[in-house]
């Protein structure tokens, strides 16, 4: 301050002004101002008006010290005119910001005082403006003037970190001098002014890990081979002082919290070198049996493992792979365990990094290895059968009993339980096999038929004795092997024609056969002809030797007129152990034919029909004849429908009438199917009396009249007649009406029958058959309605 204000003094004397401002003006610049009185007048030569002179007071800014604390208003500086001669003819004023309100002048002093504290940060200058006026005619003396008042700075804003606390992160590991990041701090103070702005950086707590530059703020490593997993959160705090760190400045702080990031430089390591696992025998194939763990120190990416099994004696029954959310190693079964086979397992895992980070592979190999030891409990098992399945073999009418095969099964346990077999019902419902519950043979338990079932699908159960709930099924297969039981047949029926311009040797038709048997080596059939004797022949049967045959001709010149009708048996035999053979019966007729062969008509009376009528004549009247055949027909049925309704619905003919109902009947009870008026008399019976729908066969012997004389009880004679019945080897295939002629006697009720009955008894009452069981029960029905009739 003494320096500026003595180089202030001497500017003033050099312009040789009675007093001067604070501080000089701009060159150059000049204000116009007037004079009154004599003096100016004298000046100026006498001459009148205003002349521009030289200004007489001019100023450039001034300064006022901020955040002044003093109780007298701070002294801002002083305006003076070279017009002020000390006479009090001067007023000075003040306008612009802050005139009045913080800055005040001393109008006849020209002194400026700031009436307030200021601050620089909040303003840093004002503007005003001053005129120097006449104090009498307030006319002013120079043209207005604007100066700037500039509020001086001092230090009283420390630095700030705007920005803070900070977070940063650096590899782990990492050089010194690795960049972590940059931190500024701001001043409100004026840079421009002294060193109030000027700030210096300096670490406070976080060495020797870190530094910072004084200067740009920008931190750093400054120690080597920082490791995460020893410590992995660093706390910075960083000051900035201003001044340029020189005592008595301020200073302001902040927190970087640092965190190490992670590289792969640790590899997995087994928390122990061996490790004992217990494994069930029943274990499924591809079920987890246990989970290891190798522990890597890095984390995410860097802390994946990957494991192996080192192939060995026991790794090839299990597999190992790794669980990614704990990174766990799975043992996983791959093959089935058996106590009794194997009870222990022993192999090599190892562990190693999926990501490895080629700068660190001077750490050594980045794997561990442990040793599993698995141990194989026992558990109690089913039966096991020596095979998966069983095929047997066994003829088609194999006698009851008889032994097809065997299985067997076998407890595989420490304990050798004894076991026991059965055949499940529910694949054998019609019970055809029987098993040995001990031995496992299988046995047959009904006569096989392989047209029937040429295949038996069977399931047999094993079970322990000392544990029954524990059983294993097996499939057995029984197939029917065929006999030769079915003699041969044609393949169909064939219609056979030979054409009238037949020539000899000419194969009129081609023959094959079928067998319901079916032999392993494929059907083998022979034709042949049983008329090789004969001289006269019309027709053979050449075999053609691949089961099939041919009817040639042994001559020409057929005629329908002569013979319509040829017949040629042919015998065919099968290729059998045991041969069987059968004759069947061609028919051939004989056809008139085209020149080519092409049937024409095979009809005796078509030879005739050129002779007389047309073709269409012969179908019209064959129209004819057939309308006026089913106009007889119709008539007849229409009058036997009639007959019949008249007799069926008389309900006053109460005469025996024989119904058939082509029906056996349902028992010795049952008198719906057949009239009891059937039961004639023994007495009429005839001797030697054979039936009717059957053609007797020779040595049949004649049933004997049985005599009524002895009176019999009915139900000994209807069961020795049902007894003849049955076992009468000349029965029709078909349901037959047979006939039991015996009324029976010695009956309590003598003789029901109608024939005897007196006319005049038709007030007697019948209830008293309602009494005499089932099998009066039609009659008591007869009689009982004739009576309501009656009354």
């Amino acid at each position: 301050m003494l320096r500026r204000n003595c180089l202030l003094l001497f500017l003033c004397f050099l312009f040789e002004q009675s007093s001067c401002a604070p501080f000089q003006s701009r060159p150059g610049q000049e204000w116009p101002h007037s004079q009154t009185g004599p003096s100016a007048a004298g000046r100026n030569g006498g001459s009148k008006g205003f002349q521009r002179v030289k200004r007489g007071w001019v100023w450039n800014q001034f300064f006022v010290l901020e955040e002044y604390m003093g109780s007298d208003p701070q002294y801002v500086g002083k305006l003076h005119t070279d017009l002020d001669k000390g006479q009090s003819a001067v007023k000075y004023t003040l306008s612009g910001e802050g005139a009045g309100t913080i800055f005040t002048i001393d109008q006849i002093t020209g002194d400026i005082h700031a009436l307030r504290s200021l601050d620089r940060e909040e303003k840093p200058y004002y503007t005003l403006r001053a005129q120097a006026v006449n104090i009498e005619t307030n006319r002013p003396l120079e043209s207005e003037s604007e100066f700037v008042i500039k509020v001086q700075d001092i230090n009283d804003n420390e630095p700030k970190f705007l920005e803070g606390p900070y977070t940063a992160s650096v590899p782990e590991m990492s050089p010194v001098g690795t960049y972590v990041m940059k931190v500024t701090a701001t001043d409100a103070d004026d840079p421009t002014y002294g060193n109030s702005a000027r700030v210096v950086y300096s670490i406070l707590h976080g060495q020797p890990y870190f530094s910072v530059d004084p200067k740009t703020g920008v931190i750093r490593t400054a120690l080597p081979n920082m490791d995460r997993e020893v410590k992995e959160l660093y706390q910075v705090l960083i000051q900035a002082k201003d001044m340029g760190g020189q005592l008595g400045g301020l200073a302001g702080t902040t927190t970087i919290n640092i965190t190490l990031s992670d590289v792969n430089d640790n590899p997995p390591r087994f928390s122990k070198s061996i490790f004992h696992l217990r494994v069930p025998e029943s274990s499924a194939v591809g079920s987890a049996v246990g989970r290891i763990k190798a522990h890597d120190l890095d984390t995410g990416k860097n802390a994946e493992v990957e494991y192996n099994i080192v192939p060995g004696d026991g790794g090839a029954m299990f597999d190992i792979a790794t669980n990614e959310h704990n990174q766990e190693g799975i043992i996983m079964l791959k093959k089935p365990l058996d106590y009794e086979t194997k009870k222990a397992y022993t192999f090599k895992v190892e562990a190693s990094n999926a990501h490895l980070d080629p700068r660190f592979h001077n750490f050594g190999p980045f794997k561990d290895t442990a040793t599993v030891k698995i141990n194989v409990l026992d558990v109690d098992e089913p039966p096991v059968f020596s095979k998966p399945s069983y095929a047997m073999d066994v003829y088609e009418d194999t006698p009851q009993g008889t032994i097809i095969g065997a299985v067997t099964a076998q407890d595989l346990d420490a304990g050798n339980s004894p076991v026991r077999y059965s055949i499940d019902w529910k694949s054998d419902l019609d019970s055809f096999f029987d098993i040995d519950p001990v031995r496992g043979t299988i046995s047959t338990n009904e006569l096989l038929d392989r047209e029937s079932i040429a295949q038996h699908n069977i399931s047999v159960v094993a079970t322990k004795v000392n544990n029954p709930v524990l059983t294993s099924r097996v499939a057995v297969t029984v197939h029917v092997l065929d006999i030769n039981e079915f003699p041969p047949e044609l393949a169909m029926p064939y219609e056979t024609f030979v054409c009238e311009s037949a020539k000899v040797g000419q194969v009129i038709q081609v023959i094959s056969a079928r067998d319901q048997d079916l032999p392993q080596a494929g059907q083998r059939f022979s034709f042949k002809s049983p008329q090789e004797g004969v001289k006269t022949k019309n027709f053979t049967v050449r075999d053609f030797g691949n089961n099939t045959a041919g009817v040639v001709t042994l001559r020409g010149g057929f005629r329908r007129r002569s013979q319509e009708i040829y017949h040629l048996p042919v015998l065919i035999e099968d290729g059998g152990l045991q041969t069987l053979s059968s004759t069947s019966t061609l028919t051939i007729r004989v056809c008139g034919c085209d020149t080519d062969g092409s049937l024409l008509t095979c009809s005796a009376e078509a030879i005739f029909l050129h002779v007389g009528l047309s073709t269409g004549a012969l179908i019209a009247i064959l129209v004819c004849i057939v309308i006026l055949l089913v106009i007889v027909v119709l008539y007849v049925g229409v009058r036997r429908q009639k007959k019949k309704e008249t007799l069926m619905t008389s309900k006053e003919d109460i005469r025996d009438n024989v119904i058939h109902y082509d029906d056996e009947g349902g028992g010795e009870e049952d008198t719906h199917a057949f009239d009891m008026g059937t039961l004639r008399n023994p007495k009429v019976i005839k001797e030697n009396l054979f039936r009717r729908d059957v053609k007797p066969e020779l040595g049949l012997c004649p049933r004997r009249p049985i005599a009524s004389q002895n009176s019999a009880d009915i139900s000994n004679f209807i069961n020795q007649r049902l007894q003849e019945h049955d076992g009468d080897t000349s029965a029709p295939p078909y349901d037959s009406l047979a006939t039991y002629a015996y009324e029976g006697e010695g009956s309590v009720a003598e003789s029901l029958s109608s024939i005897e009955s007196v006319k005049g008894e038709t007030e007697e009452d019948y209830d008293y058959l309602n009494e005499w069981g089932p099998r009066f029960k039609t009659l008591a029905g007869i009689f009982g309605e004739r009576s309501e009739i009656t009354l």
